[in-house]
């Protein structure tokens, strides 16, 4: 198998970092048309667009919209279907994902001044939020439950979640975990059309307020559309892993941490930085070694061979360097004191510490959210939470004697700016004799 490996502190180092990060996304004109065709004839045919893209794109007819919702009995006994040790599974991580997310509620606060004004912040959920779930033979129950307990913790009344069903095929471990997660409505339509349908509301489908989950280049690109409407999560781009090893972690577990992002498509990515050089070597013979056991060998072995990359550094202080400027959405660090190198880093989107602590188990059921900023943005954004379905409102309550003396500094500044009402709206407030 044949990796690229770059050394840091070469003359073009950065300029071939940057290089090897970048993705040639494909020209998505024609899927922004496409995309924007659905979502004008949602807004203007509503239910029967809505139908009409349903038996094209899933060759699934049906009359009504109404026929396309599952019922909550329906997902209960899609939960009942399931073997004990899977309900366990979907029971335990949506409980761990429930408790972790509990310390993320924000609550509202408020002081009050020497002259009796009073400022504060007053936290309120979202009223509604759509969750996309890619359906058929795909199964992501963990999205499910990533997407709709931090939702809940923070108190969203309504979660409406769509899925498609081509052909008729429902996912059962999908439907549970809808159950376990206590998802309100699900609509078994997918694609653009379903995020025009959340966006703008149709005569069956509720207009949502913010629409999250992971979807394919349509479904990217009609939230991408629809943002400004309603909110959105993110735009993700592939995945991707950074594991910084000192060279005392098993070879086959870096390999095989290394598949675990590459087995996701072709241009996930997956880097290893060590200031060992032989790590790069046993690495790439546990690879040799392993990916025959793997069923997603030729996945595996493209994203590897075209976006995997060997980093070489002298010691953990430049691999923390070159790490904070990758800004990875998984950052292993699978060293012997993860404690002291955890403080040189300042971007990513989730960071897992020490040997035994595979990105595996994060998207699954460690607790804290799977959903995270890809493609350097963990340089300016976090991973999904409850504060993403929280909003804050500015409270300002003003004693008469705040109002006077504050209203002349308001007064200066709106005259300032040539807003003269603005300026007569505040010296109203102000008393003559202050």
């Amino acid at each position: 198998m044949n990796i690229k490996l770059i050394k840091f502190g070469s003359n073009d180092f950065y300029k071939s970092l940057k290089h090897s990060l970048a993705f040639n996304e494909d020209d998505n004109s024609e899927i922004q048309a496409v995309v924007n065709s659905i979502i004008k004839d949602i807004k203007n045919n509503g239910d029967s667009a809505l139908l009409s893209y349903t038996k094209k794109f899933d060759h699934l007819e049906s009359k009504s919209l109404s026929e396309l919702e599952l019922t909550k009995e329906s997902l209960k006994e899609a939960y009942e279907s399931l073997d004990h040790s899977t309900q366990t599974a979907l029971n335990e991580s949506a409980q761990r994902i429930r408790d972790y997310h509990q310390n993320q509620i924000q609550n509202s606060w408020d002081y009050v001044e020497d002259d009796g004004t009073r400022l504060g912040q007053k936290i309120t959920a979202i009223d509604s939020v759509g969750l996309y779930v890619p359906g058929g033979k795909a199964a992501y129950p963990s999205s499910v439950l990533m997407n709709a307990i931090p939702a809940k913790v923070a108190g969203v009344k309504n979660i409406i979640m769509v899925v498609p069903t081509p052909n008729g095929e429902k996912n059962a471990l999908v439907l549970a975990a809808a159950h376990v997660a206590n998802v309100d409505r699900v609509f078994t339509i997918g694609g653009a059309q379903a995020v025009a349908a959340l966006a703008f509301g149709t005569e069956t489908i509720p207009q949502v307020d913010k629409i999250v989950g992971p979807g394919n280049a349509y479904v990217a690109e009609a939230k991408r559309m629809v943002f400004g409407t309603v909110g959105i999560d993110m735009i993700a781009g592939p995945s991707e892993i950074l594991v910084i090893t000192d060279g005392q972690t098993n070879p086959d577990w870096l390999a095989m941490d290394l598949f675990s992002q590459a087995e996701h498509d072709e241009l996930a990515q997956s880097i290893l930085i060590s200031s060992d050089n032989s790590v790069f070597k046993k690495v790439i013979k546990s690879m040799e070694k392993l990916i025959d056991t793997m069923p997603r060998k030729k996945i595996i072995q493209t994203s590897l061979e075209n976006r995997g990359l060997f980093i070489e550094v002298n010691n953990l202080n430049e691999a923390a360097e070159v790490s904070n400027f990758i800004s990875p959405e998984h950052l292993e660090l699978s060293v012997s004191d993860p404690d002291d190198l955890i403080q040189k880093i300042k971007h990513a989107g989730a960071i897992f510490m020490g040997i035994n602590t595979c990105e595996s188990v994060g998207d699954y059921c460690a607790g804290p959210n799977h959903v995270l900023p890809t493609s350097r943005t963990a340089r300016f954004s976090s991973p999904l939470g409850v504060y993403d379905f929280q909003k804050r409102s500015s409270i300002i309550n003003l004693s008469a004697k705040a109002a006077s003396r504050l209203g002349k500094i308001a007064s200066i500044m709106a005259e300032g700016e040539g807003l003269f009402a603005h300026a007569r709206s505040a010296d109203y407030r102000v008393k003559i004799d202050d």
